[in-house]
């Protein structure tokens, strides 16, 4: 499942964004190649991401995979409740899985990310 209105990137991470900010995740694509997701490692808020860096990762039954960042900025709020219920990626990747929310320091780094057709075209690759 690729949803409209999103960005993406080639290393399966989706970004949504409302203003100055951007909601980041795994794709449907990613959380069902990994399967049962056990835990995730997330960054404290404050913190700086810098886009194409690791700033967690996931772990699942099969592998423990980085998560990069698809923007650079400030970590402005995490989704604590997958400390208990990372399977919550599995469940709604696009919705109760978001992972972090971003104040985005570049809003140009946008262009650098995939859209839902450059996306779709790359998992049928797979």
């Amino acid at each position: 499942m690729v949803i409209e209105n999103l960005f993406y990137t080639e290393s399966h991470e989706w970004v949504k964004v409302i203003g100055e900010e951007a909601y980041v995740g795994i794709t449907d694509f990613a959380q069902s190649e990994l399967g049962d997701i056990v835990y995730v490692e997330l960054p404290d808020e404050g913190s700086d991401v810098i886009m194409g860096e690791a700033f967690g990762s996931v772990e699942a039954v099969k592998a423990v995979e980085d998560i990069l960042s698809p923007l650079s900025g400030e970590v402005v709020k995490v989704n604590t409740d997958l400390e208990n219920s990372p399977e919550l990626i599995n469940q709604s990747p696009f919705e109760d899985g978001w992972l972090i929310k971003i104040r985005m320091s570049d809003k140009e780094e946008l262009e650098k990310l995939l859209s839902p057709a450059e996306y779709t075209e790359l998992i049928e690759q797979k």
